[in-house]
């Protein structure tokens, strides 16, 4: 594989998706160096041991994904995806931790995070959300997913149309988002609601810009802690 010198501007624009690995155990960290040098398109590139250090070689090699364990010593992973989104938010943040509780999954993806695994993923897993997040998409675990539409699904009852909705948003945009919510794809909204699809994507893209949501997941967020989660 060809390497470039880090640019203090961005990411390295090489033939492969260069990753930092960020593990407090030598076991998984180095088994995940190993693997991901096997994988293809995929380089590697440092390996660090806390959230601290994470944070360092993340400015050093400017990654285009960091895979980022949440639970370090010194820093945790949802401070140092906070930080390293700060610092360079051209490089995105794949969580991979053993932790697949509603409170942790959202905290990791207000930080930031692009995607969100549980160790129980395989290399294949692994490598799609990786190639995901270098193309600025969403990837979650099916658990993952099922943990957030549980979380929403236990928020308190969406407000009535009467009530002042946040963000300037419409009565139907904040329908549109409570569906968006229980994962539902623009085809059953369009069911749900006896609208066309072209209306779907319309209220989809207003209320994306009106809540400042790149995805769905940031989307689902959004719903839960505003409580607009039916």
């Amino acid at each position: 594989m060809r390497h470039r010198t880090p640019s203090p501007e961005g990411p390295v624009v090489s033939d492969s998706i260069r990753v930092l690995v960020a593990d407090d155990q030598t076991l998984v960290r180095e088994g995940l160096m190993t693997l991901l040098a096997l994988a293809a398109g995929i380089d590697p590139v440092a390996a660090a041991t806390d959230g601290e250090e994470a944070v360092a070689l993340a400015a050093r090699h400017r990654p285009h994904v960091v895979l980022m364990d949440l639970r370090m010593p010194r820093l945790d992973g949802v401070e140092a995806t906070r930080r390293i989104r700060a610092a360079q938010p051209e490089t995105e943040i794949v969580v991979l931790t053993t932790h697949a509780d509603d409170q942790s999954i959202l905290t990791a993806l207000q930080a930031g995070a692009r995607g969100y695994l549980t160790k129980d993923a395989g290399i294949t897993e692994i490598s799609r959300a990786i190639q995901a997040a270098a193309a600025h998409q969403t990837l979650l675990d099916p658990a993952v997913h099922s943990s957030l539409l549980a979380a929403a699904t236990a928020a308190t009852p969406p407000p009535t149309p009467t009530t002042e909705l946040p963000d300037d948003l419409t009565p139907r945009e904040a329908e549109v988002l409570q569906l968006i919510a229980r994962g539902m794809s623009n085809t059953e909204i369009t069911t749900a609601l006896h609208i066309s699809e072209a209306t779907v994507k319309s209220h989809i893209n207003h209320l994306f810009a009106k809540i400042n949501a790149r995805d769905r997941a940031q989307a689902v967020h959004y719903a839960y802690t505003h409580k607009l989660a039916d």
